[in-house]
């Protein structure tokens, strides 16, 4: 047996470890308030990458400023690189 069917094979669960059967769940929507108060940015152009670089475009869908940059500790103008900078935000 290879590695990859171990891991998809059925875990046996024994009944004592089974969860208990419940009598209500409940699932609420977030109010408007609520979502504004997640938020961190505004999408405020329909571009979404750029075909020539590849890279996210910059207010578009999938902003660096907003979503966070393609690569960890790197900003797409590459100023700032590696560790060192933790934190720090580009312009």
């Amino acid at each position: 047996m290879s590695n990859n069917e171990k891991v998809l094979s059925p875990i046996e669960i024994k009944e004592l470890e089974r969860p208990q059967d419940f009598s209500a769940f409940q699932l609420k929507l977030a109010s408007p308030e609520k979502i504004l108060s997640w938020s961190c940015g505004e999408v405020k152009k329909p571009e979404t990458i750029n075909y020539r670089t590849l890279k996210p475009e910059r207010d578009g869908l999938f902003c660096a400023k907003i979503f966070g940059p393609v690569k960890d500790y790197e900003c797409l103008c590459g100023k700032y690189k590696k560790m060192r900078y933790k934190g720090v935000v580009c312009e």
